[in-house]
């Protein structure tokens, strides 16, 4: 059951690793400018659910619906350029690339998918402004805070006008001051552009910048938008 208007859902999912189950029924949806917060204790799933959600893991049986398209009928091209196109992605670390300056990091996603570099780096000095750290373009990652690193990563992530924004543990490695600033920034933005987001956590103080969450537990999410 896909919930009316929801742009991205999951049914019924299950995936194991070996004998170990990561997600035993686990159902969720999310609606365009919508940010949903997935939570839950460490190993619980929330992680494998997202990487299911965004198409990088294949789930052992259930359904997910993006725009209307099952991903499982999606070639590996097709869920490739999904993730490319209509997806960003903000990690806990962050996951820049070290040999490119902040200004490339954020380029490097419309470059991958044709723009070129003048109007690439245009966009990406915008994002960086946006995100409050357009003072750091020209440096490279290791040259920069960890909070402002994550601002680049947000800012990576909204740079290709993603349809969703899948944040796995975004302020994790940040201190509460810097944590609460990326998440404001982050829903902000993404809200703008009428983006959805998935957000994973296990902090109540970030779930707070959510519209409502969704708990996973041994590896079952049940979603109230799925409820009959």
């Amino acid at each position: 059951m896909n919930p009316a208007g929801s742009l991205l859902s999951a049914d019924n999912l299950h995936k194991s690793y070996g004998s170990t189950p990561a997600l035993d029924g686990a159902s969720f949806s999310i609606h365009p400018g919508e940010v949903v917060a997935v939570m839950g204790p460490s190993g619980s799933g929330k992680s494998t659910l997202l990487h299911c959600l965004a198409g990088i893991v294949t789930p052992d049986s259930g359904t997910i619906t993006y725009a209307g398209r099952e991903l499982s009928a999606m070639s590996d091209a097709e869920r490739s350029a999904l993730r490319r196109n209509e997806f960003g992605f903000v990690f806990q670390f962050g996951q820049l690339v070290p040999e490119l300056t902040c200004v490339e990091n954020v380029a490097l996603p419309l470059r991958l998918s044709g723009t070129g570099r003048k109007d690439a780096e245009r966009t990406a000095r915008h994002w960086l402004e946006r995100l409050e750290v357009d003072t750091v373009g020209a440096k490279r990652p290791g040259e920069v805070s960890g909070g402002q690193g994550q601002r680049v990563a947000v800012a990576r992530a909204l740079a290709a006008s993603p349809k969703v924004v899948f944040a796995d543990e975004p302020t994790g490695a940040l201190d509460s001051l810097n944590g609460e600033r990326v998440m404001e920034l982050l829903t902000e933005a993404a809200r703008s552009t009428n983006a959805a987001v998935v957000l994973v956590t296990h902090e109540a103080r970030v779930a707070a910048y959510s519209d409502r969450d969704v708990t996973v537990r041994d590896g079952r999410a049940r979603d109230p938008e799925h409820a009959v």
